[in-house]
């Protein structure tokens, strides 16, 4: 086995098929409510119940970890999310998909939360840069193609609940089986937003853009999918573009902030993603639908890039004993967002039919792109001096990202 994949070999092959059953659930729940008579803007209460979730189980984690261990508390949240999951085999309110939701969120941030201690823990400077390259292609990779899946049975049936909670138990043998000691107890994390709006605004209101877009699209995407006359099967592949997108966008992307005020990237993609909505909407009206899936993939390397570049922002700014703390904040910023975004983004297209999600979505990314370019105008930063690491709002990659940058401050 490669030295580099030997460290971390159980968590990445356990956060691996988390991700997969993550991927197929993000398809699967929105197409399942849509069959099941849930209006659209009762999918966006849901999927605002996620981010809602996702926020309270950040807070949650590190004291949950501390109390039982990493290995403990992941094995528990795994068998709490299988649970949750059978559960929504029998949701057929509003109501009943918005506590269900809720907990899967509470469950998964609390089950990156341990991912990120391990991987912090494995990370050291001989080798971080392969390790967060494995782990990071290896559950891109899972989140892309699971939302296919969708393909191997019936929306009505209860078949792909059941393959998702397959892929939940699977995740335990590795973490269970493991001889390897577990890492520390994860310190409590401050959340300090107010003081970094003030240090990095742009770093934070970028955290908040994102997940006020990024989230609806993702979660309402095999609707507008099946609104626009595709199948339940094509509707899913829309994920799949979005996410391969991101996967051949973030490395390129990186390389460039890396080497310039990263702020010009940001606003760029902002553009980007603003010009690629409006690209999309153009599409789907005109029943283009290979065009409609190369212009995901476009979306998907523009708008789900953002993120990374804002947390790389971010932390050229502070102190390096501030970067966990920072990403926290930014992370909390993002979660935020997610919980509101699709409320809107339902409304836009109960308002303007399939085609009011990127409406939104390309409004709120002109109105990102203002605000970056008025603050470049503003305030000129030197260029960046590289240490750009793919990260996503639910990677496990921000404590190896601290050390990263303390390694980096001493040199």
């Amino acid at each position: 086995m490669h030295p580099s994949l030997a460290l971390i070999w159980t968590i990445t092959a356990a956060t691996t098929l988390l991700q997969g059953a993550n991927g197929l659930l993000q398809a699967l729940m929105p197409l399942r409510m849509q069959a099941d008579g849930l209006s659209v803007s009762s999918i966006g209460v849901v999927a605002a119940a996620y981010g809602l979730g996702f926020s309270v189980g950040c807070f949650l984690a590190p004291a949950f970890i501390r109390h039982v261990g990493h290995i403990r508390a992941f094995a528990s949240l795994a068998a709490v999310a299988t649970v949750v999951v059978l559960a929504m085999t029998q949701a057929h309110s509003t109501l009943a998909w918005v506590l269900l939701r809720g907990l899967t969120g509470v469950a998964f941030a609390c089950v990156f939360t341990v991912t990120d201690g391990w991987i912090s823990a494995r990370a050291t400077s001989s080798h971080r840069g392969r390790i967060l390259s494995i782990y990071m292609i290896c559950t891109k990779i899972a989140l892309m193609i699971s939302p296919l899946g969708i393909g191997l049975g019936s929306i009505r049936a209860d078949g792909l609940f059941m393959l998702i909670c397959a892929f939940l138990c699977l995740s335990l043998l590795p973490i269970a089986a493991t001889t390897t000691e577990e890492p520390p107890a994860p310190r409590s994390v401050r959340i300090r937003v107010r003081s970094l709006l003030a240090a990095a605004p742009s770093a934070v209101v970028g955290s908040f853009a994102v997940g006020l877009v990024n989230g609806p699209v993702i979660a309402i995407t095999p609707v507008f999918g099946v609104s626009i006359g595709l199948s339940q099967e094509r509707a899913a592949a829309l994920l799949f573009a979005l996410q391969a997108g991101s996967l051949v966008m973030q490395w390129p992307l990186g390389w460039l902030s890396d080497r310039m005020d990263r702020r010009y990237v940001i606003a760029g993609l902002a553009v980007g993603t603003c010009l690629i909505s409006l690209l999309i909407i153009l599409a789907s009206a005109n029943g283009a639908g290979l065009l409609v899936l190369l212009a995901f993939a476009a979306w998907g390397g523009l708008a789900l890039c953002i993120y990374s570049v804002c947390v790389a922002h971010a932390c050229d700014i502070v102190d390096p004993g501030q970067i966990v703390s920072t990403v926290g904040s930014l992370l909390f910023s993002w979660a935020a967002g997610v919980t509101i975004g699709p409320l809107f983004g339902a409304v836009a297209m109960d308002l303007m039919g399939p085609q009011g999600l990127f409406i939104y979505s390309a409004v709120v990314s002109f109105a990102f792109a203002i605000f970056i370019i008025s603050r470049i105008w503003r305030l000129q930063r030197p260029p960046a001096k590289g240490g750009f690491v793919d990260i996503a709002p639910t990677s496990s990659a921000t404590g190896a990202l601290s050390s990263r940058k303390e390694e980096s401050a001493t040199n």
